[in-house]
């Protein structure tokens, strides 16, 4: 009785669950390499930062195309483009954030990380869903 009702909810939401999951998994990939990076190889924040954000940018397009905004156009590399390219956008935000946060309010780089996380995790959300993977129409009007 419970799982079908938690079965129903999840097929109802399945989109946000999905990205919920995978969002929070993408943020894990990123916070362990900007860790490893800067904590453990002592690499500045900003470098630490960015290939934290390659890393977690692969890993998302991935997760994104498949579980969260399932997508089968034949046109992969425009796809992974535009994706990287609004995440290039959230990149360019959280540096902002992370250097007010990290150089400014001198704050630890890993709790600048979490703060900014709210904000990205947003902005990637909305730019995935409403341009990315957005379902485009052909002529006929068919998916």
């Amino acid at each position: 009785m419970i799982f079908s009702i938690i079965a129903s909810k999840y097929r109802q939401h399945m989109e946000l669950v999905n990205y919920l999951i995978f969002g929070v998994l993408t943020t894990v990939v990123n916070w362990i390499v900007f860790q490893f990076f800067n904590e453990l190889l002592s690499v500045n924040w900003t470098i630490a930062n960015v290939i934290a954000w390659v890393a977690a940018v692969l890993f998302a397009y991935v997760t994104n195309r498949k579980y969260v905004f399932p997508s089968s156009g034949k046109h992969i590399f425009r796809e992974f483009a535009l994706f990287v390219q609004f995440r290039l956008v959230s990149l360019v935000l959280e540096m902002v954030f992370l250097f007010v946060l990290i150089e400014l309010i001198k704050l630890e780089p890993f709790l600048s990380k979490v703060i900014t996380a709210v904000i990205v995790v947003g902005s990637n959300y909305v730019f995935s869903k409403l341009i990315v993977f957005r379902k485009r129409r052909n002529i006929n009007g068919s998916n």
